[in-house]
């Protein structure tokens, strides 16, 4: 099966496309909710407790489902499981504005489940179509592309939703999802993205030797202190930036989106740093980036801005990392499923963790620094467990 994207596509770079495209639809429509909980809240009278549910079913799908995500691509093939994942977001998207709070809630599982089959679909196809030494661009293209999908979707929900009302706005994410499939079957073919056919799980003759359970191992390890790290700071720093700095909700807002905005560089500087680089100097690199994020803001919030600027680069420099090793150190594109719906899985589960943990802590000791200390943790567990498992990556491929 491997080429055979590529053999119904002119060029390479649709696919890039594709595959940027679709990356719009795997984290934009679940971070829609959060500039729109208070005109949710108004009409569907949801608890607090229900409101950060809506942010964290997905996350926690990411973890639940990834099993079942990495079957159905070896199964369906990676082409069917993207065209599943697009469509399950159209109907989540769709469901989550139709009705009440139960069907608000169901969306957003349908939601979680879709983006967690996307989540492991998009690296093999990338694996597999791409020579290695385009790899690492086009997992940076994908990552950047999450990021982004996330930015646009966080800036344009609250106008628009002042426009045409919180349902309407939500539903407006649907526009993505129609012209990621659109393009999807125009770029494989009808019979391609909607006929399940199972992967071919070996290789070609020569292929590398990977994936040891250790190496599987460092990198859920990295990946969890990555996650746990991130939805950590992306959950409290708005709230840590009113309490230690006096600043507004919407300049706590638009302060923290610096940390957001900033993983495109990181996205798409790791692929470029790499060909330099060894594997184990980028992660070392990425790891002194995310450290001043819960050092600094300890020790000075002023410069919060600078901190944010570092941690975004190295956040979205992490995940790429990540998921570069997956697919250079898989065995084939079996063992690629399995490790990365294990890295995954584990590391998000992990990340749904972090919102509550860090809340608690800080309530609990009514300060800012225990919580931080707790990030500090993480971001160390990140630096050390990528480190020492990225360093069978070769440079420049």
């Amino acid at each position: 099966m491997s080429g055979r994207v590529l053999s119904r596509i002119p060029k390479s770079w649709v696919l890039l496309a594709c595959i940027g495209l679709l990356a719009l639809n795997l984290r934009g429509p679940f971070v829609a909710v959060a500039p729109l909980v208070d005109l949710m809240q108004a009409e569907l009278h949801f608890s607090p407790v229900m409101l950060g549910l809506l942010t964290s079913i997905p996350v926690l799908c990411f973890s639940l489902a990834a099993p079942l995500a990495s079957l159905a691509a070896r199964k369906f093939g990676a082409e069917f499981a993207v065209t599943l994942t697009i469509l399950g977001v159209l109907a989540g998207v769709l469901i989550r504005s139709a009705g009440g709070p139960v069907l608000v809630v169901a969306g957003t599982v349908v939601l979680g489940v879709a983006i967690t089959v996307g989540n492991i679909a998009v690296p093999l196809i990338i694996r597999r179509d791409f020579a290695p030494r385009r790899q690492g661009t086009a997992m940076g293209i994908y990552t950047a592309a999450l990021n982004i999908g996330s930015f646009l979707t966080s800036v344009i929900m609250a106008p628009l939703a002042a426009v045409t009302g919180w349902r309407l706005a939500l539903a407006a994410v649907a526009v993505l999802a129609v012209a990621a499939v659109v393009v999807w079957v125009l770029a494989v073919g009808p019979r391609t993205a909607f006929l399940a056919e199972a992967e071919d799980g070996g290789d070609a003759p020569g292929a590398r030797s990977g994936g040891s359970g250790w190496i599987t191992f460092g990198l859920t390890a990295g990946f969890g202190g990555q996650a746990f790290s991130y939805y950590g700071v992306t959950a409290w720093l708005p709230s840590y930036l009113h309490d230690e700095l006096g600043m507004t909700a919407a300049e706590a807002g638009a302060a923290s989106s610096i940390f957001q905005i900033l993983a495109i560089v990181g996205g798409l500087g790791v692929p470029f740093a790499a060909k330099y680089m060894s594997t184990t100097a980028v992660a070392v690199t990425l790891g002194a980036l995310w450290l001043p994020v819960p050092v600094g803001l300890l020790l000075a919030p002023q410069l919060w801005w600078l901190w944010s600027t570092s941690g975004g680069i190295a956040q979205g420099g992490g995940i790429t990392l990540i998921f570069i090793a997956i697919i250079k150190l898989a065995r084939d594109q079996a063992s690629a499923g399995r490790m990365s719906a294990t890295v995954q899985g584990l590391g998000y589960c992990l990340g749904a963790v972090a919102p509550p943990l860090v809340g608690f802590v800080h309530d609990n000791a009514e300060s800012w620094t225990p919580a931080l200390l707790v990030i500090l943790v993480s971001v160390l567990t990140f630096f050390v467990s990528t480190t020492l498992s990225v360093r069978r990556v070769p440079k420049g491929r």
